[in-house]
Order: C-alpha cells, then structure tokens, then sequence
C-alpha cells in the first residue's frame, strides 16, 4: 500500500473524545475505544499540505466559499454518488446533524410525527423529540444476518408523519441500502407526500467493490429530498465541523438556507472549507486504499469472531466501519454485557441500547483503527468470555 494505516498513533491529549473522554465518562484511561465513530488514521497527506500551506498564510478571518469549492462539491457528487448538483442547491452546515435538526425546525411544526428506522444512531431521536415532534419508529428487521426494512409497516407509518430521517448506508446495522430499496422508500415517500432528509455521511465506505450510491441519484427522488453527506468519516476530518446539504426543491431549500443564515451557520471553519476541498480533489487514492484496508479489518473481525467467539453473532457490514454485535446468547443484561467488557476485557464498544430498544443485546464495534489494535482488543474480548 502507498499509504500507512498500521502505524498506531496516541490520540492521548489531543482534546480528542474518542480517548480523552474516557476519563470522563467511564473513569478510565487505559480501556482501548472502538466506541465513537472516528478513525485512529492520520488523514491523507494532500489534506495535511493543503491545511500547512493554509496555516502558513497566518490570516484566519471570515470566509468566501470560491468556485472551486462548488465545483469540487458537485463532482464528487457525480462522480462517486449518480447525480450531479446544481450550484444554487448547496449549503453548508457544521455538520449533518444541525442540517437534521433545522429540517426538522423548519419543515414540521410542535406535535407533527417524524419517522426514523431503527435501531438507529441515537442523534435521530433526539432531534425529533428536543423540538417537541412526536417520534415514530419503523423497526428494521433482522433476518438471516440481514436487516430488511418492514415495507408494510412503513408505508403505514408514512400516513401519519410529516418528515422521513434516512439513514443511509445504515448506522449501526451496516446496510448499504439497494436501488429497490431506496426506490421504494422514496416512491412511497411522493404518494404520502413526505419529504426525507437523508443522512448519507458513510455513503463513501462502501465494501466488495459495490460502490457509493445516493438516493437522489434514482429518477424522480430530488423533488422530495435534502441529502448531506460529508468528508468527516470517509477522510476523518468530523473535528473540522463541515457538510454539505444539497436540496433542488426550493420549498425545502429555502426554509434551511434562510435559518443557516439566521444562526450565522453558513460561513464555515476555514481549515474545514480547505481539507474539503483537497479531500474531494486530491486525495481519492487515499480513500481508495482505506477502504480496501477498512475491508481487511471487517473480514478478520468477522472471522475471528465466528472462530474464536462462537458465543456471539455478528452481521458482515456492507458498509460504514461499524460492526454490530449480538452479544445476547451470553445470557446477561445490557448492564452486565457492558460491565464484563469495561471491568474485565478493558474495552469500551457502544451500548446497542442506545439506538433504541431493538438494539438490546447488541454492541457496536468500531473498527477504523491498525490492525494490532483491534486484534488486541479482541483477545481481550475472547479472554473475558471464556472467564465468564
């Protein structure tokens, strides 16, 4: 590989959550995190030029979005998800997150119903239920290692609601959505007249060579749709706080612009405008290789789970870095599953519980680190079940 991703980096006292919250939080320092969703890899080194030759400037006052930044944000989209945006359909926001919560604002009123599918990455709930919507789930359902979406159930659903949080592909269950599946989603969503905001942040790691997809690349999608996608998982650049909301309808658009403005959220972090730009322009092969090295740690992880821990149940992720894990034919509770990895493997994972009571039993996993790390962590794992 061109690139370096088995160099293990301390993260320690870099104002990072990911390590340094675990003093606050669980009242450790030395459990190994796979818990929050950033990756232990240095970013690419045509980002670490473009941020240098940045900084070196000095001058960090307030910023212009210039034609190569549109143009980037408008190639990627073609080139790596079916569909090419116009300029005067993007915005930009501090993350995907606020764009979900200013959709919610501004697209539904106090008391309206907005759907998610769950279980899901917690965010969705809270921005529904933080703006006093009321939330309505539409449970997927775990088949053969596989989760499928419950078509009977949501289109019912879809009677009651008034806005369709998407996630895609899916945190945590690891689904790379098909064309059928996005297609009918969507198609249900025009006849029921709900529009969907869907998060497609991981939309870029995609395994087996399956490629990236949106939902707005499939005919007929873009009237009834806000997409956001960003670098902040597929470069790991999230501290840098930038994404990209893209909307052709302006009676979705102009709603979400015109608060962006008001909360004075659309002028941007400047090292986050410049990776964005040098991500998306300069930096592909670099993904190219991470994915291929993303893969390599999903297929061993997987292995070695069904070899080694017979006792668990985990589904091959189609996308994302995420792995979720059935821990429940161990017989314990959430409280005690989380208490024999903290106390007696020294890992932290992320409670299944926390994407909703489907995810009772489960514990997502992730694996965006070296090699030797996550083989440690899983020899830790291994040794605490078989103590138990």
């Amino acid at each position: 590989m061109k690139y370096d991703f088995d160099t293990v980096i301390d993260r320690r006292g870099s104002f990072c959550f990911k390590y340094d919250g675990l003093k606050e939080v669980y009242d450790r320092e030395d459990l190994i995190p796979l818990w929050i969703a950033d990756m232990d890899f240095q970013v690419a080194p045509q980002i670490m030029a473009a941020m240098q030759k940045r900084l070196d400037h000095g001058i960090f006052g307030y910023n212009q979005r210039l034609p190569i930044y549109y143009e980037t944000v408008i190639n990627w989209a073609k080139k790596r998800y079916g569909y090419e945006p116009q300029e005067d359909w993007i915005m930009t926001s501090p993350g995907i997150m606020p764009a979900v919560n200013l959709a919610v604002m501004q697209l539904t009123e106090p008391g309206d119903s907005v759907l998610i599918q769950t279980p899901v990455y917690q965010p969705f709930f809270s921005a529904v239920t933080a703006h006093n919507r009321k939330l309505v789930t539409n449970s997927l359902i775990p088949e053969n290692g596989h989760y499928k979406i419950d078509f009977e159930d949501f289109e019912k659903k879809l009677k009651e609601v008034k806005l369709f949080i998407l996630c895609s592909p899916h945190n945590p269950v690891g689904r790379r959505w098909t064309d059928e599946e996005l297609f009918r989603m969507g198609n249900l969503c025009r006849q029921y007249n709900v529009p969907i905001i869907s998060d497609e942040i991981h939309g870029d790691l995609v395994y087996n060579g399956a490629g990236s997809r949106s939902i707005a690349a499939l005919e007929g999608m873009l009237d009834n749709l806000i997409v956001c996608f960003s670098p902040a998982k597929s470069f790991n650049l999230a501290g840098l706080a930038t994404a990209i909301i893209i909307a052709k309808n302006p009676a979705l658009r102009e709603p979400l612009d015109t608060m962006l403005e008001n909360l004075h959220l659309y002028m941007g972090n400047t090292f986050g405008i410049i990776t964005l730009t040098a991500a998306y322009r300069e930096s592909e092969d670099w993904l190219e290789e991470l994915i291929c090295y993303l893969q390599g740690n999903r297929d061993f992880l997987v292995d070695y789970i069904q070899a080694e821990l017979p006792q668990l149940k985990v589904n091959t992720p189609e996308a994302t870095y995420l792995a979720w894990i059935d821990f429940s034919y161990l017989g314990l509770t959430d409280d005690e599953v989380q208490k024999l990895l903290i106390e007696k493997a020294g890992i932290v994972l992320e409670p299944g519980i926390k994407y909703g009571i489907e995810g009772s039993g489960f514990q997502r996993l992730n694996f965006g680190c070296p090699r030797k790390t996550l083989s440690l962590a899983l020899e830790r794992m291994k040794k605490a079940i078989k103590e138990l």
